[in-house]
């Protein structure tokens, strides 16, 4: 008598697909495994999802990409979760910045410990970004400092952080022509593709590009803010009201916090096909319907006559 074939058992969908950095997963740091944890996102400020390496010392942004019907065979299992994170180092000053920029409101100017500042009683998990290593020693890049004693006082500077993204937004735009980034109206997917040799893009062309990407990471009224310090000039065409991190969001979007993934569908920005009509489509194309009624006339609700 045959035996019966097992089925392939299925992985649950706590298991997924992950494209990582090396120093995510480096099992030779201290302080355990690295979590995930739910912080507030600096430019929607819901939560979205991040991961925190061991011991706390550097910060991971966690996307997600999602496309319909799709699948993982791992090992001999099948992962029916398709979706593919990728996990990618993050500066945690642009999570720790609006916790400054609401602290400099409430204060009224006032110098206060950083532990003092950022909390956040729907996300207690924000105090840990000050384990991190570059956050205590990067403060000084948006903040004006105080020390008294051993201690440290902050006060929020607008100036600073200004300077401080447009070093971040030169950076960016160095990249882009490093790698030959299409930064034009002919990019039409939000993964990075690579310009023809012949595509020219001005100065300004890169800037606004740059100025996008890190809008994704700040909030409306600083981007604006940005906007104006680099010295841009007002958008004139439609097409240019678009910011590119508008258009990237359609590809790779933060992990919000009610979901486990974000929806993706690259149907989205796709532009589908017209339908092709068929013989008998054409053949009643060609009729004359002068006069003739719609086939919808003769299921319409009947009109109640009134008696006079």
């Amino acid at each position: 008598m045959a035996a019966k074939k097992k089925r392939t058992p299925h992985v649950g969908n706590d298991s997924w697909v992950v494209i990582a950095a090396d120093s995510a997963v480096d099992p030779q740091q201290p302080g355990g495994d690295p979590s995930l944890v739910t912080l507030r996102n600096p430019s929607t400020g819901a939560g979205s999802l991040y991961m925190l390496s061991s011991g706390d010392w550097r910060l991971f942004e966690v996307k997600a990409f999602e496309e319909d019907f799709h699948s993982w065979f791992v090992g001999q299992a099948v992962q029916r979760d398709g979706k593919l994170l990728f996990i990618t180092p993050m500066d945690p000053l642009y999570l720790i910045l609006p916790y400054l920029m609401k602290s400099g409101i409430e204060a009224q100017g006032k110098f206060q410990p950083a532990d003092q500042v950022v909390m956040d009683e729907e996300f207690p998990a924000c105090s840990r970004l000050l384990g991190c290593t570059r956050s205590l020693a990067s403060l000084h890049h948006v903040t004006e400092e105080k020390e008294v004693g051993n201690l440290k006082f902050h006060r929020y500077s607008q100036e600073k952080t200004l300077s401080w993204l447009r070093k971040k937004v030169e950076r960016t735009v160095a990249a882009l022509k490093k790698r030959s980034i299409s930064v034009g109206e002919g990019v039409k997917s939000t993964t990075y593709i690579r310009a023809k040799p012949e595509w020219d893009y001005s100065q300004e062309d890169y800037l606004r590009y740059a100025h996008g990407l890190i809008s994704e990471y700040i909030s409306e009224d600083l981007s604006k803010a940005l906007y104006k310090h680099l010295e841009l000039p007002e958008i004139s065409s439609p097409k240019e009201t678009e910011p590119s991190s508008k258009k990237r969001k359609l590809s790779d979007k933060s992990v919000e916090a009610e979901e486990d993934y974000t929806k993706f569908n690259s149907a989205d920005f796709a532009r589908k096909p017209p339908k092709k009509m068929t013989a008998a489509q054409k053949s009643l194309a060609k009729v004359d319907k002068t006069g003739m009624k719609p086939m919808s006339s003769f299921f319409s609700p009947k009109v109640k006559m009134e008696k006079k």
